[in-house]
């Protein structure tokens, strides 16, 4: 901010100094021009006094006096008043002309002042200070309507970074700010309703733990038990181990039915995915697509082609359908081999499909089954970063959009398929 008013300083600062040195060349003009009309008029009245008498000068080579009259002393009184008698609107002066000393008359001159130099120089003076005062006022208003809002949020994702959320956001209605600024706000909220829901989920996950861990204790001991008494042979009978051993088991299912509502519930907090229920225009969303990828491809050296498709309008969250073409898009960079990635849209059932392909080696045969579960990661992801939670979080997506997703295997690559309903 201070340097962009240290800019705007320094256009006045330029105009003024331009404005004073074309204020001194208009003055130096004038000046010169009021001595040059009087050295030619020396010169002639040089020339008169040298002859001794009054004679019709040449004027071919004056630039100033157009015209030289004569009034002798004596003359009538009517060619007194032709000789004072305005001619064209030019300035005029009258010496007086004199022999050795004795009065012979007057000399009118005659003469114009050409002040075309000057008057140029006005008018570069005038276009100086349009100029200057178009582009302070543009500088103006970028420092008003670009500069001055981006410096009041320009901390804010510094803020947010930094875990500050109840920092509050100054409301902007400018063309070129305001949804930036309204964009910002709302990530401050998002970014506060997560914190919040984390931290709750943080809170139920523990008193959870404390009560299964505790729950858990008593089933254990009794395992435990009986097991030690196995051990120990303390049972003598026959039917007496059998009891000890459905007991184990009883115990142990109960052990299980714990586990199993461990993992529910971390399940249930990977499912808690909010998706609206609209509509969005299918070549809207191959857009979006092409305008994320197209780039990224361009610059890894991959062929990203999209094949031929018809307008439609189809069910469901468009910001959520991009998040599962994403997941697949960045599936397909990371595990294919870099040659191509095709997108394969065509209509089955009433409905939608739309089949990413990505060349290089599928996924194993026998990893197919798990390729959308949790936290599952094949053969050939043991090399590259991730948590196996992607297609799953598609596959939860696309179910909510009461659509489906598919994938399969072919010879020279992978392919993953969306169906969405229209």
């Amino acid at each position: 901010m201070k340097k962009y008013n240290r800019m705007i300083a320094v256009s006045v600062l330029t105009y003024l100094v331009i404005a004073v040195l074309l204020y001194l060349l208009c003055r130096d003009g004038n000046a010169r021009e009021d001595t040059a009309y009087k050295v030619e008029m020396n010169q002639i009245m040089q020339g008169l006094e040298d002859a001794g008498a009054f004679t019709e000068p040449d004027l071919r080579d004056m630039q100033y006096v157009k015209e030289v009259s004569f009034f002798s002393v004596g003359a009538e009184i009517g060619e007194f008043l032709d000789f004072y008698k305005n001619r064209n609107g030019m300035s005029s002066v009258v010496y007086p002309f004199a022999v050795r000393g004795k009065l012979m008359g007057f000399v009118r001159f005659d003469y114009v002042v050409v002040a075309a130099d000057q008057h140029i120089l006005w008018i570069a003076e005038g276009a100086l200070f349009v100029s200057w005062i178009m582009i302070f006022s543009v500088l103006w208003y970028i420092r008003m309507q670009v500069i001055k809002p981006f410096h009041l949020v320009s901390q804010m994702p510094f803020e947010l970074a930094k875990g500050h959320l109840q920092v509050d956001v100054e409301e902007n209605r400018g063309r070129f700010f305001g949804k930036f600024v309204w964009g910002i706000s709302m990530l401050r909220d998002t970014l506060y309703a997560s914190k919040t829901k984390a931290l709750n989920l943080e809170k139920e996950k523990k008193l959870m733990l404390l009560s299964i861990s505790h729950d858990i204790k008593i089933p254990l001991s009794a395992i435990k038990l009986y097991a030690k008494a196995l051990r120990e042979e303390i049972y003598e009978t026959e039917e007496q181990k059998v009891h000890a051993a459905r007991q184990i088991e009883k115990h142990a299912l109960e052990i299980e039915e714990f586990v199993h509502k461990i993992a529910s519930t971390a399940s249930e907090d990977i499912l808690e995915i909010d998706v609206a229920d609209s509509e969005f225009y299918l070549k809207n969303y191959i857009d979006k697509i092409r305008e994320i990828y197209e780039p990224k491809c361009r610059l890894s050296m991959t062929e990203f082609v999209v094949g031929e498709y018809e307008n439609k309008l189809l069910k469901g969250d468009v910001d959520r359908a991009v998040e599962v073409m994403e997941n697949l898009m960045e599936n397909a960079v990371k595990y294919g081999d870099g040659h191509s990635i095709c997108l394969k849209l065509y209509e089955e059932d009433y409905c939608q499909v739309i089949e990413v392909f990505n060349s290089g080696s599928p996924v194993s045969q026998n990893e197919m089954p798990h390729l959308f579960d949790s936290f599952f990661r094949g053969s050939n992801a043991q090399d590259k970063s991730g948590n196996g939670l992607g297609l799953y979080i598609a596959r939860q997506i696309m179910l909510k959009m009461d659509g489906d997703i598919f994938a399969r295997r072919e010879d020279e690559g992978m392919c993953i398929g969306l169906v969405f309903r229209m």
